[in-house]
């Protein structure tokens, strides 16, 4: 029951945010240089063809109704017309969506599987060789710019070697899978793994790097705590005291920083995508700013905002399974 109020509450709360977000991106379209008219109108459109184009797309209304008539069609699903590509909005970003979410799932993935571990072995064998190589594979990774690292991992093990794709996304997760159930091919799926692999490298190593001190930093706090001596002093197995009492203590703040980094993945892909012509929402975003396609800005910015808020539903109640004592 306090569960279910938690979550009620966290929800409430999440639908103010994006109402919050609806609001502060359909503000910038006034704020923001630049006349959406200019890149739909011919470049010898004289003012009676620019001011007709206004009134026909609904540009030359007040703010207030502008404003109430985009949050009334966006409850009805409707995120409103491409002017530049003659497409509705919504077709075009849930289109890229899949995309973008793969890489950033992928990519996460990736850090996880690798964070973790080498977290956990880095604290229980602090100042061996082992901790030395897990903190100096963090400080790398940490420091190394994301499109340098795709530049590189394209031209070494693409290019010179050709194990991997140098671009592109080849095929979707889902017909992959479809390819696999309905026809027992696996020619799908080891395509979409081949052309997945370096974007997610690529997006997953400061990620990987940042959970790693994380678990390591978590790991010493909690080895060092009375609890573990006591655990110890009572005759635990090691392998027990490190993995089901000490690293659970140690993920709660890591699944924070998880769900904020998976929504910033998400939002944040741009430049990954741009290096392996990733088809994804972040290039779809950067295309419409450039041509000050606002429908399209604002209904991607909306997305990614909402996806922020449901990814971060979801923290605060693995949070709360974790250390039910938040729910209090």
């Amino acid at each position: 029951m306090a569960m279910g109020r938690f979550l009620l509450k966290r929800s409430v709360q999440g639908v103010f945010v994006v109402w919050g977000v609806v609001t502060a991106v359909f503000a910038l379209r006034y704020v923001t240089p630049g006349n959406p008219i200019t890149f739909v109108a011919p470049l010898d459109a004289g003012p009676e063809l620019r001011e007709q184009i206004a009134r026909e797309l609904g540009l030359n209304r007040p703010f207030y109704v502008q404003y109430f008539d985009y949050i009334f069609s966006l409850l009805q699903g409707d995120m409103g017309y491409s002017y530049i590509q003659g497409v509705e909005a919504s077709k075009l970003i849930f289109a890229r969506l899949p995309a973008t979410v793969e890489l950033a799932v992928a990519a996460s993935v990736v850090a996880v599987v690798l964070s973790i571990p080498l977290g956990v072995i880095s604290a229980t064998r602090r100042h061996e060789p082992a901790d030395y190589a897990a903190t100096s594979f963090s400080l790398i990774g940490i420091s190394t710019p994301n499109f340098w690292l795709g530049i590189m991992l394209v031209l070494v093990l693409s290019v010179q070697f050709g194990l991997f794709p140098t671009s592109r996304r080849g095929i979707g997760l889902a017909p992959a899978i479809g390819m696999l159930v309905t026809q027992l091919d696996f020619s799908g799926l080891v395509t979409w793994l081949s052309h997945m692999i370096l974007p997610a490298v690529t997006l997953g190593t400061y990620f990987t790097a940042l959970i790693t001190r994380l678990t390591r930093s978590g790991m010493l706090d909690e080895l060092g705590k009375p609890y573990v001596r006591a655990s110890r002093a009572k005759g635990l197995p090691e392998t027990l005291v490190r993995y089901k009492h000490a690293l659970r203590n140690t993920l709660i703040p890591v699944i924070t920083v998880l769900g904020l980094q998976l929504g910033t993945l998400i939002g944040g892909a741009v430049i990954t995508e741009a290096v392996f012509a990733w088809p994804g929402l972040g290039t779809l975003l950067i295309n419409a700013i450039n041509s000050r396609d606002w429908p399209l800005i604002q209904g991607s910015l909306i997305v990614i905002g909402t996806g922020f808020v449901l990814i971060n539903i979801f923290v605060d109640a693995l949070y709360a399974y974790i250390n039910p004592q938040v729910v209090h």
